[in-house]
């Protein structure tokens, strides 16, 4: 008993912050919970980032939702992508049930049902949601090529007509904009462009412009163009309260490489264009990455590389980061090293694999009184293993936990109360009504269009000028190309030596707005 009373007094007050907190839930000592060890996490240190990982069914999801609600309610904003449609409840009311009440009376907590200010996006406009599009131009090359699953060279190609076009001032809405370009670097008129640079191959250029072709065959086509997000609309309040961002993400296993990379856009134009806040009192967003290891897998390392800054240098910026995924394995070690806050639910070592998760997963724990390779098989649902950062910086100690219950609905919303969201937002006027203004393809389109028609005229007018000279009949000449007569044409000459200010590029390629 005297050594459980140790326990209890260890994490009373290694838990016991100054500032504002998150509650997760209470300590359990053989089995039962204790109140009075109340485990939580610092409000000031949600932007130091963080890990909820467990294996499928353990409740990570609720662990999601019970920290929204609370950020909620503390005025921060919130986004998450919903891939299951299991978060959508978070905008109504829960639902009591003597069940629920009597464990929550366990761990001290007063239940009372809430719904927190929710904002339903959908990616791409393909489900139920407010649509949410990028650029091509804004996307950058090496997200795109993560997308794409280009290797090195072919990024490296990537990235130089993302530069062709960015100095020619072409700007890349959507995948034919892309397609209309290297179709242009690839041309006889177009070789010359890139010389200097060491020009695109021709094999390079077919092997990027088929998986573009295989990739808009899957609808990528709905998630590129106008109006691009604008990720300031994250960052709401309502009512004194963060307003929290769901994005629902359908048909994901059809495009896995995209869902994630399209999250990562979304915090590398957060970081763009967000002013350094040093260390806040609270965040001004966190940002819930959910099924995380989709974003790591097959990356280039100037990709991982990307990754890894981003997470480190964000948080000056007053974003939190938590991953969310099955085992700390699924991240690399140089962005796993950033995260201060762990909550591991339950699992599972049925296969060797599993098993060698399991003690790689206890490797990334403090110090401790617990046998982790034990008790992470043993945990329940809606139990995890915690260690936070404190208000100092240094972890907690580790804390075997009954979690809360969320206040709101633990089930998706109907679809009647999503379409009435959705259909109330001030941002779905903003952004449902797509626009397919000038960029590049009918820019070139035009230019070679131009430029035929002067070159015909140019010829014509050669041809009467040869006439009056030369008025015997002679053999006649093989009629120019269409590439050879824009080649010729003074349009597409002056085309050529123009060039728009070049498109400032960060974190992963991403185009910097300019607001």
């Amino acid at each position: 008993m005297a050594e459980n009373a140790d326990v209890v007094e260890t994490v009373k007050q290694g838990y016991a912050f100054d500032g504002p907190a998150l509650e997760l839930g209470a300590l359990l000592v053989d089995g039962e919970p204790k109140p009075e060890a109340a485990v939580r996490i610092p409000l000031g240190m949600m932007n130091r980032h963080g890990l909820v990982a467990g294996a499928t069914g353990t409740g990570k999801t609720k662990t999601l939702q019970l920290m929204a609600e609370q950020l909620s309610a503390a005025g921060v904003a919130v986004f998450a992508a919903d891939i299951k449609g299991d978060l959508s409840g978070i905008s109504q009311p829960g639902q009591s049930n003597d069940k629920l009440l009597a464990r929550t009376k366990t761990i001290g907590q007063e239940w009372t049902a809430t719904g927190f200010p929710t904002e339903f996006y959908a990616l791409g406009g393909q489900g139920t949601g407010i649509p949410v599009r990028a650029t091509i131009t804004s996307f950058g090359p090496v997200l795109l090529s993560k997308v794409l699953s280009l290797n090195d060279v072919q990024e490296s190609s990537l990235g130089l007509i993302f530069h062709y076009a960015d100095k020619a001032g072409l700007t890349l809405l959507d995948l034919k904009d892309l397609r209309a370009v290297i179709q242009h670097l690839t041309s006889e008129e177009g070789k010359g462009d890139l010389k200097e640079l060491g020009g695109l191959s021709a094999a390079t250029a077919g092997v990027i412009l088929r998986a573009l072709i295989g990739f808009a065959d899957q609808g990528a086509e709905a998630f590129f163009g106008e109006p691009e997000f604008d990720t300031a609309d994250l960052m709401q309040q309502r009512d004194g309260k963060g307003v929290i961002s769901l994005l629902e993400l359908p048909n994901l296993q059809d495009r896995p490489a995209l869902f994630s990379t399209f999250l990562m856009w979304l915090l590398a134009d957060l970081f763009h264009d967000l002013p350094e806040v040093g260390d806040a009192d609270k965040p001004k967003l966190v940002f819930f990455f959910d099924e995380a290891h989709l974003l790591f897998n097959d990356a280039s390392k100037a990709f991982l590389d990307s990754i890894a800054q981003t997470v480190r240098l964000i948080r000056s910026k007053g974003v939190g980061v938590f991953f969310v995924t099955q085992t700390p394995k699924d991240v690399p070690d140089d962005v796993l090293a950033q995260l201060g806050s762990r909550v591991q639910h339950q699992l599972r070592a049925h296969t060797p694999n599993d098993a060698k998760a399991l003690k790689a997963t206890v490797s990334t724990f403090p110090s401790s009184s617990y046998d982790l390779a034990e008790v992470l098989t043993q945990l329940g649902i809606g139990e995890a293993i915690v260690t936070v950062m404190n208000e100092k910086g240094a972890p907690t100690p580790v804390a075997w936990t009954r979690l809360r219950a969320p206040l709101s609905l633990m089930a998706p919303a109907s679809a009647d109360q999503l379409t009435a969201a959705v259909q109330a937002s001030a941002n779905n006027a903003k952004y449902n009504q797509t626009l397919d203004r000038e960029s590049a393809y009918e820019i070139l389109a035009a230019k070679v269009q131009a430029g035929a028609e002067q070159a015909q005229a140019e010829e014509q007018a050669k041809a009467q000028q040869q006439e009056q000279h030369e008025p015997r009949q002679r053999a006649a000449r093989p009629e120019k190309s269409m590439v050879e007569q824009v080649i010729g044409s003074s349009a597409f000459k002056q085309f050529a030596r123009s060039a728009g200010r070049e498109i400032v590029r960060g974190l992963f390629g991403a185009a910097r707005k300019r607001r």
